[in-house]
């Protein structure tokens, strides 16, 4: 799938279908991909397409901040970006488009002016249904320190998420006094926020194996053969012929294709790229090969996406029990503290995390909810919504106290964790079926709904009765969802990225997601 086609706005009485009477939100989570972008990779410039594309006009408009020590003060240092590159006797020469601009260039996977009016119109959407329609949160803000902001380390990861905020908050919606909103980032070898093969090598064995059994089950169908008529004319000598880990990849050539097809007719391939028949097979072997392990193993959903939503579930109990663990205490406080919002906040109503198509399907498939879906188009989004029944009483915060790391030797100090305090997550990161009854039945009452691009999607595992809301199983109860959850949250991401080496990457008997 390529560029979006949202649905409209929800009617009056679809809302009152999903939001019903006797229930509250309490938190909602969004996990957006990225909006339009270049290909990651120049590719087929033997079919006439250019490897460098003219959609970026913030080039022209780059803005860093600058340190002048003379004064001790900050200010914006304004300048235009161009591309240089090797020329043809490895000289440097200056990027152009196909038009011959050289000032609103993009970069390889960059997002582009139409991937940051999507993001924005994303942004809109959800200020139109959260804000508009629902008045959940605030039409005004005078601080964001009530919305927990994530991104990944990529850049369109973190422009996209920028471009959402600021359309779900235009500068209308945001006070004169508005200070610089808090965005959580991770260095890479922690990210967990996408399936980080590259910092996981148990993850990465068990995704080569995964891509490799799709190789062997696809590239000798006809299937293969019918892309392989249609468009290896155009792959490069050193690999004639398309197939999974053909160079460029199956799933390469649809970045390519989905990447042209959501821009304009500068970049295009020729038509028989674009064959529906061709696309649908190219789809459906691409989703195989990069997601069919979320819904086979507990291990690959562990390692590729267990931990974030682990983060995700974390998020929904420290927001119940009303302590730091909703992570208000990141987001919240003046320059150099940690606390409450600057107005006040005492919890997080709104988190948006900027992120990409392989965590969104991770996250879906290893749910049991990716059955049958395309590749996730640009821009979509996850909202995890969690629910409380009309007139439950809240549970008393439990604000926890930070607590001295285990060791604190100078040797620990200098080699050990970087962070000098570790918070207590409660029950959190503590699984469903070791809580003692006080502790679980802080659960009762709240409930969590799935909808992806603005469908409602179901978890397997809160069908069953007493798993979800009376006479509607789209809503599980936090209880069961957890459970699932919990199921694949590792303990120690790391430490169970660097076990297993040597053992089989296929599980022995079916583990299915959603359960």
């Amino acid at each position: 799938m390529t560029t979006l086609q949202p649905r409209g706005p929800y009617s009056q009485e679809e809302l009152q279908q999903l939001y019903p009477k006797g229930l509250e939100l309490q938190l909602v989570q969004v996990l957006l991909r990225h909006g339009e972008r270049s290909p990651v990779s120049a590719r087929f410039q033997n079919a006439g397409l250019h490897a460098y594309w003219p959609y970026c006009a913030v080039a022209r408009q780059m803005v860093s901040p600058t340190y002048e020590a003379g004064e001790g003060k900050w200010s914006p240092m304004q300048w235009r970006k161009r591309l240089e590159t090797f020329g043809s006797n490895d000289n440097p020469v200056v990027v152009s488009g196909p038009g011959g601009d050289v000032d609103a260039i993009c970069n390889l996977g960059e997002l582009t002016d139409k991937g940051r009016e999507t993001t924005w119109e994303l942004g809109r959407r959800l200020r139109h249904l959260y804000v508009d329609q629902l008045q959940y949160m605030p039409a005004m803000i005078h601080d964001a320190d009530m919305i927990y902001l994530r991104a990944t380390p990529m850049p369109r990861a973190l422009e996209s998420l920028q471009q959402v905020f600021w359309g779900m908050y235009p500068s209308k919606a945001r006070a004169a006094s508005f200070p610089p909103v808090t965005i959580i980032t991770r260095a890479p070898a922690d990210e967990t926020l996408f399936p980080n093969d590259s910092n996981c090598r148990r993850f990465a064995q068990l995704s080569r194996a995964f891509a490799q059994r799709t190789a062997d089950r696809w590239n000798g169908t006809d299937d293969m053969e019918y892309l392989n008529k249609l468009i290896s004319k155009w792959m490069p000598e050193s690999s004639k012929r398309v197939a999974v880990d053909s160079h460029p990849r199956l799933s390469g050539i649809m970045d390519t294709v989905n990447s042209t097809l959501a821009h304009g007719p500068q970049t295009r391939l020729p038509k028989e790229f674009y064959d529906t028949k061709g696309r649908k097979i190219i789809d459906k072997i691409s989703v195989e090969e990069w997601f069919s392990g979320y819904q086979e193993s507990q291990e690959y959903r562990a390692l590729g996406i267990g931990s974030l939503m682990g983060d995700v579930v974390e998020q929904m109990v420290g927001s119940v029990e009303q302590n730091p663990n909703d992570q208000h205490r990141e987001v919240g406080g003046k320059d150099g503290s940690l606390g409450k919002g600057r107005g006040g906040e005492k919890a997080i109503k709104l988190a948006l995390r900027g992120c990409h198509d392989t965590t969104l399907a991770g996250i879906l498939a290893s749910l049991g909810a990716f059955d049958g879906e395309p590749w996730p188009p640009y821009t979509s989004h996850i909202a995890f919504e969690v629910f409380r029944k009309s007139g439950l009483q809240a549970h008393a915060s439990t604000q926890t106290k930070a607590e001295a790391p285990a060791s604190s030797s100078w040797f620990g100090s200098l080699f050990g964790s970087a962070s000098s305090k570790t918070v207590s997550t409660g029950i959190a990161r503590q699984k469903v079926e070791t809580l003692q009854e006080s502790d679980r039945s802080k659960l009762d009452g709240y409930f969590v709904r799935i909808r992806y691009n603005d469908k409602v999607m179901s978890v397997p595992g809160c069908k069953a009765a007493g798993k979800h809301l009376e006479g509607d199983d789209s809503f599980c109860t936090l209880e069961a969802f957890k459970s699932v959850v919990d199921k694949y949250t590792p303990a120690n991401w790391k430490q169970a990225c660097r076990s297993n080496l040597d053992a089989p990457a296929f599980p022995e008997k079916p583990e299915p997601s959603g359960y």
